[in-house]
């Protein structure tokens, strides 16, 4: 590919510092929204609540992708975070979206961020890009969060959603808490263990978010997980395998539900999400099984 000019939001977080260290080595030129005034010439300031975005920095951006938002996991979810992650997502989407559709000449595409989430609960039932989504908290955000983009999908840029699913990765995110329990010795699943996880390996995550910005025929829901979700016991087993420990503790739902709250159920709930799109696109996966995918984590520097 020619070197392109690409934006990213979300640069410092788990997918955003390894994207963003992906493009550059290919020679790519990147510039980074920050929430302060820019330092450099590779930075746009932007401030997502106040639908702010330093426009002029983007011009002669190929592609913009959208990766920022709080976390799901990082906190307990009371009603003043749940706040908190609807506004951070709506809020930026909306004002990242407005501001490349205002452009005299906008990016060739749109990769926003979106989850798995947007399926809820599908039990041991495989489910694809054409499944409707699921009841709850999470669904609903990410209903709204994919709305957020219109802005850019109605002034004729493809816009791409990336659904991704549980990164595996040591350096942050849901599954980066995993490898120091385990390491610990105290590693165990989550319930009954018969629940599924779609997962998706950090170096895959790269580079399936580059195959959406690369390919011309991709626009909608792509969702961004590996081929075979697995469920949580064979999570547990080859966590137990790669560090070479046991994995002898069950934690009870209960004890999840008071740890957790209401964030509990999604950890226990199960998702069987396949990557159709991507797939039927040509997408290779290096890292398909979750072995592969964890020892990739455990080998990344």
């Amino acid at each position: 590919m020619d070197a392109m000019r690409i934006a990213v939001t979300g640069s410092t977080g788990l997918i955003g510092t390894a994207l963003v260290r992906s493009l550059r080595a290919d020679g790519h030129e990147v510039v980074r929204l920050v929430r302060r005034p820019a330092r450099s010439g590779d930075e746009v300031t932007w401030d997502p609540r106040r639908s702010h975005v330093d426009t002029k920095g983007l011009v002669g951006c190929d592609a913009v992708v959208h990766l920022a938002g709080a976390g799901i996991g990082d906190h307990r979810w009371t009603d003043a975070y749940k706040r908190e992650l609807r506004e951070s997502r709506l809020l930026g989407t909306s004002a990242i979206a407005e501001a490349v559709a205002s452009l005299d000449t906008p990016p060739r595409v749109f990769v926003s961020g979106s989850a798995l989430g947007f399926y809820g609960e599908t039990g041991d039932r495989k489910v694809d890009e054409q499944a409707p989504p699921g009841d709850g908290f999470l669904p609903s955000l990410c209903v709204d969060w994919e709305e957020a983009a219109a802005p850019a999908e109605e002034a004729g840029i493809r816009t791409v959603f990336a659904r991704t699913g549980l990164v595996v990765a040591r350096g942050g995110g849901a599954w980066g808490k995993l490898f120091p329990i385990f390491r610990a010795g105290l590693g165990g699943r989550l319930g009954d263990g018969s629940q599924y996880w779609s997962f998706i390996a950090l170096h895959d995550e790269v580079a399936a978010l580059r195959h959406l910005i690369d390919t011309e025929s991709l626009s909608g829901p792509v969702n961004l997980t590996a081929p075979e979700p697995v469920t949580n016991k064979e999570v547990t087993a080859a966590m137990a395998r790669a560090l070479h420990r046991p994995a002898l503790f069950p934690v009870p739902k209960a004890a999840l539900r008071i740890a957790l709250g209401e964030l509990a159920g999604d950890v226990l709930g199960s998702q069987r999400v396949v990557p159709g799109r991507l797939l039927e696109s040509g997408f290779s996966f290096a890292f398909p099984t979750v072995d592969d995918a964890i020892g990739a984590a455990l080998r990344a520097r």
